[in-house]
């Protein structure tokens, strides 16, 4: 399967980037495809210009060809996996600025047409998409407060991908508190979790 992989965290000797390396690692190692893209390293531009805002729906391309290779890899790949921390309950922004630079009209969606009517999915392509993310509240907060960080991916960019497209979430929760033991068993978590991509 042709699979991108987006990692976003500042630290490259986080638990973030080892749940990265392992997921490449498993990844290639199962015969997969794989394009990535770790978003702090390759100093991604996060921030929408006013610009661009202004060309948003009359000159989309141009701000494409400003990040062509990732739209081409959005556009290439048959599974999604995004890595990164969960921070005041949704992704960083970096992250979040990577969606709206790069998941344009054209590529990820086209604009509705009339009132009331929900954008065209342009990602049939995709269909597997794996969350993996940690946050430092425990599970049950999350659950009071609506879980905005899945429900993000896992409700409102899914209904992009393709109809039957499988959807998998994996969060290590308390992240601030965790044992070594708590970080061991979750990458062993995600590992099998990735080895079961078909």
């Amino acid at each position: 399967m042709r699979i991108l992989v987006i990692f976003c965290h500042p630290s490259s000797e986080s638990y973030g980037a080892s749940l990265f390396d392992m997921a490449c690692r498993t990844l290639e190692a199962a015969g997969h495809e794989l394009r990535m893209h770790d978003l702090y390293r390759e100093e991604f531009q996060p921030i929408l210009t006013k610009e661009e805002w202004d060309d948003y729906l009359t000159h989309t391309d141009r701000i494409i060809s400003k990040h062509s290779d990732h739209g081409d890899d959005l556009e290439w790949a048959e599974a999604l996996v995004v890595i990164y921390p969960t921070w005041f309950y949704g992704a960083p922004a970096m992250l979040k600025g990577w969606l709206e630079r790069v998941w344009l009209p054209g590529i990820a969606f086209e604009v509705a047409e009339t009132k009331q009517r929900r954008p065209k999915p342009k990602m049939r392509h995709i269909r597997y998409f794996v969350g993996i993310t940690s946050s430092g509240s425990p599970w049950w907060w999350i659950r009071i407060i609506g879980d905005p960080g899945r429900k993000l991916w896992t409700r409102g960019l899914r209904a992009l991908f393709a109809p039957g497209c499988k959807v998998v979430w994996r969060q290590i929760y308390n992240m601030n508190h965790s044992s070594n033991a708590d970080r061991t068993k979750f990458l062993k978590r995600v590992e099998s979790t990735l080895k079961k991509i078909r």
